[in-house]
């Protein structure tokens, strides 16, 4: 297969993907652009709430994602191997779904003890323990999702994701505003706009999968779960250490004031988006490489990996671009207020320059999951961002005195390493792969 046919092939299946993921991460976009309408607190107490929350909520999805290269790398005809994985996968994120909605919650009655102003944790606690009630929906989700996705059918999780996001937006309007006859809740009515949104996607893509998976009977095999458990755990260690890296520099954002948390928000939404778009892309390299092992064809799955890292570099350069050329008019999309956009400004400027080393970790991490490399992908993240970004963050932020501007620095720095690893572990572990 040529590099023209591959990149064909990845941008085909990474397309759904994206448009899915997007759908995800614009569940957030959309609470945020609407909640800053209400003020500068409720956009604070936001992304204090979910810089807590995504880090448990993104733990449980990369858990999830061990489900793909199991599937990708299967014989479609397998069926009996295939509709075991599931079961046994929906098993294990119903638990872990229950598991983070109770270790949510009860770290909402801990939000004093980090430091932010008293009006930003009133108004993050209520709404941190109704979106937490979310997560056993979305973590079902889940399993249905990653096992459509690994079959190469990525259709139908887009399609969903963006029904679930176009019904959010919509009960956003009614729930934070009061419109028709609905109570003005604030804050509070864009977290149960999600939970409602959430629920209604899981009994979508039950519906729309079930020719996939239609005669399966429930039977849960340990050693099933366990080699999921064994494969997922150390991807949603990946999602944590770094998502916690940002929930980190949200806490110490917090501490220089409310309007740096809400530039911060604003930014890091933008960022998000075009993550999430890469992470895509990463989801249909784990395929397309998890492809080729099950074929054990070496040729083919280094040119499926680095082709998709040729994708993504070009892409999320575009996104950089775009965020220097429209860094006044796009906070402007979330807040009026003078202070808060400028310093957002600022911030895209910086984000525009770590686009291509977030773009590129996740498509690293993408490869090395249909390699199924997980452990040592997982100790580059913790170094990285625990060991570089996190110490580099208060030094550039408070000892030297450069403020948000030098955490963001430091998150750059992060990105930047763990990128590099990444692509040069795939490329040593891909010339040596034995079948």
């Amino acid at each position: 297969m040529t590099l023209k046919e591959h990149l064909r092939k990845n941008i085909l299946l990474a397309t759904p993907v994206v448009i899915g993921q997007l759908g995800h991460i614009m569940v957030g976009v959309a609470d945020s652009v609407m909640i800053g309408r209400v003020g500068v607190v409720p956009l604070a107490g936001a992304t204090f709430a979910n810089s807590i929350f995504y880090v448990l909520f993104l733990f449980g999805i990369g858990v999830s994602n061990a489900l793909t290269p199991l599937v990708s790398s299967t014989n479609p005809e397998n069926k009996s191997r295939l509709y075991t994985l599931l079961q046994n996968n929906i098993l294990l994120n119903l638990l872990l779904g229950i598991g983070i909605f109770l270790i949510a919650f009860t770290a909402s009655f801990f939000l004093d003890y980090f430091g932010q102003e008293k009006e930003v944790v009133d108004a993050a606690r209520p709404y941190l323990r109704i979106i937490c009630s979310s997560i056993i929906p979305v973590m079902v989700f889940q399993s249905f999702r990653q096992y459509s996705e690994g079959l190469s059918d990525t259709f139908i999780p887009m399609v969903v994701s963006v029904i679930g996001n176009l019904i959010n937006v919509g009960l956003n309007y009614f729930l934070i505003y009061g419109k028709f006859g609905f109570p003005a809740l604030g804050l509070n009515g864009a977290g149960l706009a999600t939970m409602i949104s959430r629920i209604i996607m899981l009994g979508l893509v039950i519906y729309l999968t079930r020719r996939m998976w239609m005669g399966m009977v429930m039977k849960f095999t340990k050693s099933i779960i366990r080699q999921q458990f064994n494969l997922g755990i150390p991807l949603g260690f990946q999602y944590v250490f770094e998502v916690g890296t940002f929930a980190t520099a949200s806490i110490m954002i917090g501490w220089i004031g409310a309007e740096e948390l809400a530039a911060h928000q604003i930014a890091i939404n933008m960022a998000a988006v075009t993550y999430m778009a890469a992470s895509g892309v990463a989801t249909a390299a784990s395929v397309r490489v998890g492809n080729q092992l099950g074929r054990k064809d070496q040729r083919n799955l280094r040119i499926a990996g680095f082709s998709s890292f040729g994708i993504v570099g070009v892409f999320m350069a575009f996104c950089g671009l775009l965020f220097i050329l429209l860094k006044d008019w796009l906070p402007l999309l979330y807040i009026e207020d003078k202070e808060v956009t400028s310093i957002a400004s600022s911030l895209l400027v910086i984000g525009a320059a770590f686009q291509i080393s977030d773009g590129l970790q996740a498509v690293g991490l993408g490869v090395l999951r249909g390699l199924r490399d997980v452990k040592i992908p997982t100790a580059v993240t913790f170094v990285s961002y625990w060991i570089i970004a996190i110490p580099l963050a208060y030094l550039f932020g408070f000892s030297f005195n450069w403020g948000i501007q030098g955490v963001w620095y430091a998150l750059l720095s992060g990105l930047s390493l763990a990128a590099i690893l990444h692509i040069w572990r795939f490329n040593r572990l891909s010339k040596t792969i034995k079948f």
